[in-house]
């Protein structure tokens, strides 16, 4: 296939390029503004390969993305472009109003119109795949045996959150009113190489070898699912490839774990691997660990039932929270000088978002 991907110099995104381009015979195009979160150096292992080609689009810049569609010509469309960091939306949600709503609202408008000039046998396989989050479901209860589902209904929580709630519903509208051919994704917290440091585990891993607090919003109670990028790349394809239109896949780590013992993890396994970088004065890394006002409407619990992923297209993660979180610590204290370059921008490991 020819796929073109929207987002792909992000966490996730550059997560499904190496992976497609690594393991599979897709050529791909992919768009991104590069904001402060994109960064092309998480794709240098790829960016020499004839299937690849980058272009820097803003998803919102409709001719933009149209003469992209018209040159490319792509069977399918994987749409991870995203503002996505929680606290910024509420420090600023316009920004996330118009990335993930407006911009989503203009890749549906430029593929309506890209698939009904597509002739009928490029029409059968053509499909526009939706990559959004768990948080549109909003906050589960600490019953175990309660779990976010494909049915789920949405209650999001934060101007973020509400907003790719939004889009989630722009794709499916597109579906049903126009038939364009989409399929949505939900994912649980996603963590590994190339994170952008100002979420949690790279957050933490940072803060820490720097000798800084490690900020721990609350009581540090709050339940996520923890799911490795490289076992979601490998799920947003198989997606891709196997997927039916007019589905949503949920796509989770099988991994809850409260925020205070992801910090603690992180600790351990730098106590392990990095002993020699603990500041003087500090004789665990835990003691770093400090408990700050909470986020604003912060949601106690995510959890997904990825039971439908896995009996219809058979995926399932290969990492455990401990290898997982294990392999992005190691890679994180390999990788010291793309962490340097990512924090010389204007963001330097400081807190957003506070109302």
């Amino acid at each position: 296939m020819k796929i073109l991907i929207t987002g792909g110099a992000g966490f996730i995104g550059s997560a499904v390029i190496r992976h497609l381009i690594k393991d599979t015979d897709h050529s791909l195009c992919n768009i991104d503004k590069l904001t402060y979160a994109g960064n092309l150096e998480s794709l240098n292992d790829v960016t020499q390969s004839d299937r690849y080609l980058f272009k820097q689009i803003d998803i919102c810049d409709h001719e933009g993305v149209k003469g992209v569609f018209d040159s490319f010509k792509p069977d399918a469309v994987m749409h991870l472009a995203a503002e996505s960091h929680v606290d910024r939306s509420i420090e600023n949600p316009r920004e996330f109003i118009d990335t993930n709503i407006i911009g989503t609202y203009t890749l549906l408008s430029v593929a309506k119109a890209y698939y009904e000039e597509l002739p009928s046998n490029k029409k059968e396989g053509f499909l526009f795949h939706h990559i959004s989050t768990d948080e549109v479901y909003g906050d589960l209860p600490s019953d175990p045996s309660v779990l976010f589902t494909e049915e789920t209904s949405y209650a999001p929580s934060s101007p973020y959150s509400a907003s790719k709630a939004s889009s989630d519903h722009l794709v499916r509208a597109w579906q049903r009113t126009y038939g364009l051919p989409t399929i949505v994704t939900n994912c649980s917290n996603n963590y590994g190489p190339y994170h952008f440091p100002e979420k949690l585990v790279p957050h933490m891993i940072l803060n820490a070898i720097a000798g800084k607090p490690l900020p721990v919003y609350g009581d540090g109670s709050q339940i996520r699912d923890w799911l490795y990028v490289d076992d979601h790349a490998r799920a947003l394809v198989k997606v891709l490839e196997s997927g039916n239109s007019g589905k949503t896949y949920n796509i989770g780590g099988h991994n809850e774990v409260k925020n205070i013992d992801v910090v603690k993890t992180l600790c351990t396994l730098l106590e392990e691997l990095a002993s020699e970088l603990k500041p003087d004065g500090v004789e665990s890394y835990s003691d770093l660990i400090s408990f700050v006002t909470d986020r604003p409407g912060h949601d106690l619990r995510y959890a997904i039932d990825a039971s439908k992923i896995g009996k219809d297209l058979g995926w399932t993660p290969q990492e455990t929270f401990e290898s997982g979180m294990r392999k992005t610590v190691e890679w994180y204290l390999q990788n010291k000088e793309w962490c340097n370059r990512v924090l010389s921008g204007e963001y330097r490991l400081e807190r957003k978002g506070l109302t």
